[in-house]
């Protein structure tokens, strides 16, 4: 299911387990510090330059960083407490037996390692059998439901221009590597060379003589796919992506396509509308998979079912793929160890069960008390910041006054659980049974949806994840329990720290709902232009000079023949704007809490206004990896952890006045700089 969410983070990073309470850790920690460097020449380095080196990359990292910190410490937790399951025995149906069983099978290397491929060159031998158009709809609906997206991807959610109604979508995807450019640009070469190895391999150990032969093939049919497909930057333009169809003229047009079968073997009822994403990108892809020869079509699809399931059979696979997706196209030395991927899984298919259990043990009602408040002085604040801007009108300030005053804020947890108990869980089948299973669950229980009213009480995210979002089509954010912990919230330090990290978190979801992606969207969550056009002028005009600022850092300089990498500002535009509202929003809630109090005195040194951009910095410390920083520049709509601080730091005259700034490679003159809320 995709949904329009914008977070703070690149990940859905799961909860800390810090074995000393919260109250023991420093709210500002000099240790942090790289204080060799001047400030006012790198900030980021200056604030956690020593937290890089005290914590350097780990082998089977590919980024690290804070939130990893948080992700694994967490993972110690869960992993004790899956671990503490299987120690007696569960009645069979509940979630207890349902966790237990699949952390089982998923530790069990000498199970999977006897099984092997067999459980995945099943399915690939019945997608080898195929024999007509027929049938190759009935294997792509399967897949779909279970084990992949080839050639597109369907799935309901609101409807964006009736946001009180789930309607069906179909979308481009099915691309092995991801991103079209991998595929187009001449600087991946490699990466072609690389992931025609990976096919190889996992064609051979399904037996094939001309492995390689039909490694090619496959590449060369997804190259064709991502010709025509739509760009990261071009799929951020919500309404362009939003091209409502009657039924009859969706099949008429795609009628290359067994539509009746596909739809009546993912289980999808009748409807009348469905909104195609990309239309031109399905008339190409349909039309080579009508032209292609049939038997590339099946080993393109062997390809995904072969990708999706190798982390759930023996070791072999596994290893082949973590060599190119890992290594490769990421930089990880190692694979993540057996008892951190098993854990994984329940997590992930249980989230909500295993967040019940979290929320039980780990999250005092108090916390959740601090959130409310801290999200409503965050209300007042960007509230006050629409008040003072002087390129928009009164008529659009007062509809943006009215979506604010009406965001759904969830704290915590769900009001109600996710059921899981129709979800089977069988440990006599093989972990990649099991693994079909919980997809085709999900998928059922997306696709029940169709034509219901949207249940605004849905979570999508679990209690357990340290991150938050903003959803359009809800106007919801929402903040998980576990985001309040340090160095996120820390009940032990002072305002400033917590409204640098906290409330900037809380303030940068606020600001999704009024960027270039959310501000398309009114008060009730329907894509609907409540912008004046001089309004949505000086707005744009704006975010074209933040575009640019972004466009012009060098994330990694040209080595040999391969260019420099530059940040792309078009791609990350949103969670810039986020950036900035956050801290600016943020620090006008921080000092209306001055009000009657005036402001504290300097802490370990520190003013409150620096305490607030040096918690802001903490955050986002982190070690990266070459290969992971040029993939994330590609893929990512968040810019890197450095260029979230530093580059958004230069537009904000409060910064500058924090610190004294009045030259150096941080300092931006004041014409230069430019603020959006």
């Amino acid at each position: 299911m995709k949904k329009i969410l914008l977070t703070i983070s690149t990940l859905a990073i799961m909860a800390s387990c810090n074995q000393k309470p919260a109250e023991s850790a420093p709210a500002i920690d000099r240790a942090n510090f790289d204080e060799s460097v001047a400030l006012n020449e790198d900030f980021y380095q200056y604030a956690t330059g020593g937290w890089q080196k005290a914590n350097p990359m780990k082998p089977e990292f590919s980024r690290y960083g804070v939130f990893d910190i948080l992700r694994e410490n967490n993972e110690i937790r869960l992993n004790d407490l899956f671990a503490s399951m299987t120690k007696t025995k569960a009645e069979k149906g509940t979630v207890e037996q349902k966790i237990s069983d699949l952390y089982t099978m998923g530790l069990d290397s000498v199970r999977l390692n006897n099984e092997g491929i067999a459980p995945v060159k099943s399915d690939v031998e019945q997608i080898m059998a195929l024999s007509n158009p027929m049938e190759l709809a009935i294997a792509t609906a399967r897949i779909h439901t279970a084990a992949g997206s080839p050639l597109f991807n369907v799935y309901v959610s609101a409807d964006l221009l009736d946001s009180n109604i789930n309607t069906l979508y179909i979308d481009q995807a099915g691309l092995g590597m991801g991103n079209r450019d991998y595929y187009l640009d001449a600087e991946n070469e490699a990466k072609r060379k690389g992931y025609t190895e990976w096919l190889t391999k996992a064609f051979t150990m399904l037996g094939w003589g001309d492995a390689a032969a039909k490694a090619e093939k496959v590449l060369a049919f997804e190259t064709k796919m991502a010709e025509a497909f739509r760009s990261n930057v071009e799929l951020r333009d919500v309404a362009a992506n939003y091209n409502p169809m009657s039924k009859a003229d969706f099949e008429k047009r795609y009628a290359a396509f067994a539509w009746a079968t596909y739809f009546s073997e993912m289980g999808i009822g009748d409807f009348k509308q469905i909104i195609v994403g990309q239309p031109e990108v399905l008339d190409a892809v349909l039309k080579l998979y009508a032209q292609e020869d049939i038997n590339t079509v099946k080993a393109y699809m062997a390809a995904g079912v072969m990708s999706r399931a190798a982390g759930y059979v023996g070791d072999e696979l596994y290893a082949a793929h973590f060599d190119f997706f890992g290594r490769q196209m990421s930089g990880q030395q190692e694979m993540r160890p057996r008892w951190k991927r098993a854990m994984a899984v329940p997590n992930s298919v249980l989230g909500e069960a295993v967040g019940e259990m979290y929320v039980k043990k780990y999250f005092p009602e108090s916390d959740k008390q601090r959130m409310t408040e801290m999200v409503k002085n965050l209300q007042v604040a960007l509230g006050q910041h629409i008040d003072a801007l002087e390129w928009m009108s009164d008529a659009t300030k007062a509809k943006a006054h009215e979506k604010l005053n009406t965001f759904t804020v969830k704290i915590g947890y769900p009001d109600k659980w996710k059921d899981y108990s129709s979800l089977a869980i069988d440990p006599s089948l093989s972990y990649w049974e099991n693994i079909k299973r919980a997809n085709a669950w999900y998928t059922a229980d997306n696709l029940a949806d169709l034509g219901k009213e949207v249940d605004r009480t849905e979570w999508f995210m679990s209690p357990q994840t340290v991150n938050a979002y903003y959803n359009p089509t809800t106007n919801e954010i929402c903040f998980p329990a576990a985001i309040l912990q340090p160095p996120f919230y820390n009940s032990a330090a002072d305002d400033a720290v917590n409204y640098g990290a906290i409330g900037v978190v809380i303030g940068h979801e606020m600001t999704h709902g009024f960027d270039d992606q959310g501000r398309q969207f009114d008060k009730d969550g329907n894509m609907n232009n409540w912008w004046t056009d001089e309004d949505a002028k000086a707005f744009k005009e704006r975010t074209d000079v933040l575009v640019e600022q972004f466009n012009k850092i060098e994330v990694l300089p040209a080595k040999g023949d391969q260019p420099a990498i530059m940040a792309d500002g078009e791609l990350s535009l949103g969670e810039n704007i986020a950036d900035q509202g956050g801290l600016r929003v943020s620090y006008t809630a921080l000092h209306n809490s001055f009000e009657g109090k005036g402001e504290p005195e300097p802490v370990d040194g520190f003013t409150a206004d620096q305490r607030f951009y040096l918690s802001y910095a903490t955050i986002w410390g982190q070690n990266i990896r070459d290969e992971e920083a040029a993939r994330l520049t590609k893929t990512d709509v968040h810019s890197l952890g450095k260029n979230r601080v530093n580059a958004t730091l230069r537009n904000i005259d409060t910064f500058y006045k924090a610190f004294g700034i009045t030259d150096g490679q941080m300092f931006m003159p004041a014409e230069e700089r430019v603020i959006i809320w």
